[in-house]
Parts: structure tokens; sequence; C-alpha cells
């Protein structure tokens, strides 16, 4: 039996040895090995100053019990764990609901690891579709396309890459950075397996024109006897609108809305990573991409792209829907939108700013500099508010709009009026800082713009 050298150390003195570049041949004390791994992360960004970011990083102490209670539940075993199983159906039968689907049919929809998957799955379902009617028709079906906005989340570019669909991205142009009906005729044709609009944009937080655009594809539908169909990234906006603004129809209730995906790792209040889909009904996910799994005891069937994955996202969202309900998300996002209108409103006083959401839906405040400020960019601004702990999101904007710069902050639920106060402050101190010294922050090199897009998360 080989002797342990590191077991006679004191927990100081394993805390300091070297790691190896090869795999460790021997441990240490727990102790030890956890001090080494959390000082590698000293320096990396406190989670609740990271409002470059959607996540959550604040649940109450019920919930994060709830989620280590759920961490050693395999999801992916619902006969072993049932009840665990039964909490997803739930939650998806409320958002059908919550999200005005038809009252008359069976809802259908998944739990999945963030609104990545969420979107492919839904990407999936329509490619599937329109495929069958094609060849139905006796028509080609070796060419599907997918027409959305310049706005879109990276998820759709690797969705139409990996499974592929012809992407057809309408660019956007300064002043106008969400998808409209506008040019849709450019972009439509026969083999669109579907239009995404974006509840929530990640640029500006403004939704999409959902309803111009449905009008226009009611119109193309009648002109041609094409029927395509909308799916609404609601990845932001999902956990928000339903709330907010009630009356507002971005949802089911738009008949060619046959699909919705959300984040309940985001305004959803979950810790990440936790998406839904949900479908207007159960037809609407084909049945060739349901499998069935005979494993541990009985047959499952699946239907998501990934497999073995922990309880813990979707007990706690159960958790946070019967805890909240409709009257406490409410409060929550009413407040949190009152901040990012309060944070909004202290930056455009000092004149140096200027908003690019005229319609301020979700919490984000989304600004460009004003023409007079010449001597720093919205760069230098996210590098020197940095030094005091915070992260905003500096972006060159996408293609046809890559001159304009966005400085873009996502107020969550943590970020109470006081911290927002300090923020404005620290935001004012930045700008008197750079009016003096100068910035000299350049965009950074991104690949060409048909494969940048910024990530949502």
């Amino acid at each position: 039996m080989t002797h342990d050298k590191h077991a006679d150390l004191s927990p100081y003195e394993q805390f300091n040895v070297e790691l190896p570049q090869q795999f460790p041949e021997q441990g240490m004390a727990a102790r030890a090995a956890a001090a080494l791994v959390k000082s590698e992360c000293w320096t990396d960004a406190n989670p609740m100053l990271n409002l470059s970011s959607f996540v959550t990083t604040f649940v109450e102490p019920e919930a994060a019990e709830i989620f280590k209670d759920g961490s050693f539940r395999n999801f992916a075993d619902p006969d072993m764990y049932p009840h665990t199983k039964a909490t997803e159906e739930k939650c998806v039968n409320w958002l059908h609901d919550l999200w005005n689907g038809p009252k008359d049919v069976e809802p259908y929809g998944a739990a999945t690891i963030g609104s990545s998957e969420a979107c492919m799955l839904a990407g999936l379902a329509h490619k599937w579709n329109w495929r069958q009617a094609r060849e139905k028709a006796g028509k080609d079906a070796s060419r599907p396309n997918m027409v959305t906005g310049g706005n879109v989340q990276i998820v759709w570019k690797k969705f139409l890459k990996y499974f592929d669909v012809e992407p057809r991205i309408v660019p956007l142009k300064p002043g106008q950075y969400r998808l409209t009906a506008e040019q849709l005729d450019e972009y439509v044709d026969e083999n669109t397996i579907c239009v995404v609009g974006i509840a929530g944009q990640t640029f500006t937080g403004e939704d999409d024109d959902f309803q111009a655009i449905h009008d226009w594809l009611d119109a193309y539908e009648e002109k041609t006897g094409i029927s395509i169909p909308m799916h609404i990234d609601a990845a932001s906006g999902g956990f928000v609108n339903p709330f907010l603004y009630p009356e507002y129809e971005w949802d089911f209730r738009l008949p060619r809305v046959q699909s919705i995906n959300a984040s309940g790792h985001k305004f959803g209040l979950v810790p990440p990573g936790l998406g839904w889909v949900i479908f207007r009904e159960r037809a609407v996910f084909n049945e060739d991409l349901v499998f069935y799994v005979n494993y541990l005891g009985g047959e499952a069937a699946t239907a998501t792209l990934n497999f073995s994955k922990s309880s813990a996202t979707v007990m706690a969202q159960y958790y946070n829907f019967i805890r909240l309900g409709k009257d406490g998300y409410t409060r929550i996002m009413k407040q949190t939108v009152e901040n990012a209108e309060y944070l909004r409103d202290r930056l455009l006083a000092t004149g140096k700013f200027k908003v690019m959401n005229e319609t301020q839906r979700i919490p984000v405040v989304a600004l460009t500099l004003d023409e007079s400020v010449t001597n720093y960019n919205e760069f230098d601004i996210s590098n020197k508010v940095r030094e005091r702990g915070w992260i905003l999101s500096a972006y060159s904007m996408p293609a046809n709009a890559q001159e304009v710069n966005s400085l873009r902050i996502v107020v969550r639920p943590h970020l109470n009026r006081d911290a927002a106060e300090i923020l404005a402050k620290d935001i004012e101190m930045a700008c008197e800082y750079l009016e003096e010294h100068g910035g000299n922050a350049t965009p950074p090199k991104l690949h060409d713009l048909h494969k940048v897009s910024p990530g949502k998360c």
C-alpha cells in the first residue's frame, strides 16, 4: 500500500499543493480541495452584479432546499420518480393556460435544459410537419427554410446549421431593431417551415411585431393557399407579458402561433438552466419525434434532445408557481419594470444617452450614446464600471445596423431601487471620468455576421 504523501499535511499546506497537468495521482482533504476550487473563482464576476445576464441569481431558502433535494433525482426516469415527473406535467398545463392555449385540446410540452433545447424541439416539430405536408402533396421537401429577424438569438442559427434548414434572416437597420412585416415578401415562400418572432429580444428587450406578421401571413395564405405557422421565442418575455400585459395578444390567442418557448431560469425565477417549450396542442409535436424507452422498470416516452438530467430546476419552477401564483409574479415583475424605468430615466437625464427601446415591456434598459459624446463609447463605459464590479453588456448591433452600439442593462428582480441608484451613480461617474480622460476601447473583432449572434443567457 502506497503512503499518501499529502495525508500528514495540514489543509493550509494541501491548499498550496501545485496541481499537476495530468490527472492527479493522489487526493487531498475535502476542506483543502474545496478551498482550492473556490480560490480559482475569486476573481470571477459577482453574479449579483452581472447585469449583462438574464439568469436568476437569487432564490428563497425554501426553493434552494427543493433545488438541492431534486439534484440527485434523474428526471429521465419517471418510473422511479413518477411524482417528480408529474410536476413537469402540471407546469406544462399551467403554462399552456397562462399563454392562452385553446381550452378544448390536449396541452403538450416539455421542460428542457434552457430555451436553446426548447427552440430546437420547436424547430424540429415545424420542420417535420412541413416536410410531411409537402410529401403528402407530392412536392419537393428538400429545401426547408425558416424566417426570423436579425435580432435572433444564437440558438436559432445553431438550429438552422445543425438541422439543415436554410436561414432567411431579415436584417435590421438603425432605429429598427425588431422583426416587422415590412420585408416578409422577400423572405417567405412555400418552403418556409415557420416564422420565428421574439418576445423580449436580446438587444433592446422589445417584442417583434407579432400582429402585423400574423396579418401578413393571413394575407399570404389567402393569396397562395400556403399556411405558415409562427413560433414565439419568449425566452425573456414569456414570464413578463402574461402578468403585466394580460390584454396584449402575443401568444396562442394568435391562431398561427403553434409553439412558444420560455426560460424558467430568467424571469421564471429558477436557477439555471431550465427552459420550456409549449405547443398549441398535442398534434403539433409530430409523433415521429417521440421515442419510447424501456428503462429501469417501465416504458417511458422521451421527446427531448437531452436524456439524463437533474430534476432540480423543474421542482424549483413548480415551487415558484405554487408559491407566487399570478398575483406574486405580477407584483414582482411590476416592481422590476419600475426599477428599470427609474434607471433608464436617470441615465437619460444626463443627456449622454438615447433610449433604444421605445416600448419598455420587459425590464431591460437599452441605451446608445448621444451623438454629442465623441471621446468615448459604450464599450468604454462597460469597461469602466467593471472596476466597481458591475458587468454591463456592450454590443455592436447585427447587420445592417452594425455601426450602432448598445449599452444594455438587464434589471432582474434582485436589483432593488437602492442598488439601481448606486449603479446609476457609478455610470455617471464613469462618464465623467471618460469625459476628462477619453476612452480607448474598441469593439471586439467578431466572425462574419452570419455566424455571430447574441447569447441570451
